[in-house]
């Protein structure tokens, strides 16, 4: 009988549960809305790993972080580093106060929609006439 190798033991992993598990109410509201139709094909994880990092939420296929900052993050030079290894590794990055979030919800999922659709290919205009239709 042959042995599986074991996967090896990612350390992040408990830290990331506990960060899901203790989410701000900001973060809770804005997954509610992450996970409904609009991004639902984004697909979007919650403290998501990337390298030495948790993102608050980040969709790989689109290379997009999302984080929901508090009053602890102004001005951080941690925060600072941080953005620009992800940015290095081919991430964008937008960050939005947890009162934003709280407040202003509609315009803080359009600009999370703006940001994704930002490396779609623009659909042509005028549209090209549909198959077998007339004039």
């Amino acid at each position: 009988m042959t042995q599986t190798p074991q996967r090896p033991v990612d350390h992040r992993v408990p830290r990331a549960r506990a960060l899901r598990r203790d989410a701000t109410e900001a973060e809770k509201k804005l997954w509610q809305h992450l996970r409904q139709p609009q991004f639902k094909e984004h697909h979007f994880r919650r403290q998501a790993t990337i390298g030495p990092y948790f993102a608050d939420f980040a969709t790989h296929q689109a290379k997009l972080v999302i984080e929901v900052d508090g009053g602890q993050h102004s001005g951080s030079a941690f925060d600072e580093v941080r953005t620009r290894y992800l940015e290095a590794n081919g991430y964008r990055v937008l960050r939005f106060w947890n009162n934003d979030v709280l407040a202003n919800m509609s315009g803080v999922l359009s600009a999370i929609d703006t940001a994704i659709r930002a490396d779609r290919p623009p659909t042509p205009d005028p549209s090209p006439p549909q198959a077998g239709g007339g004039e």
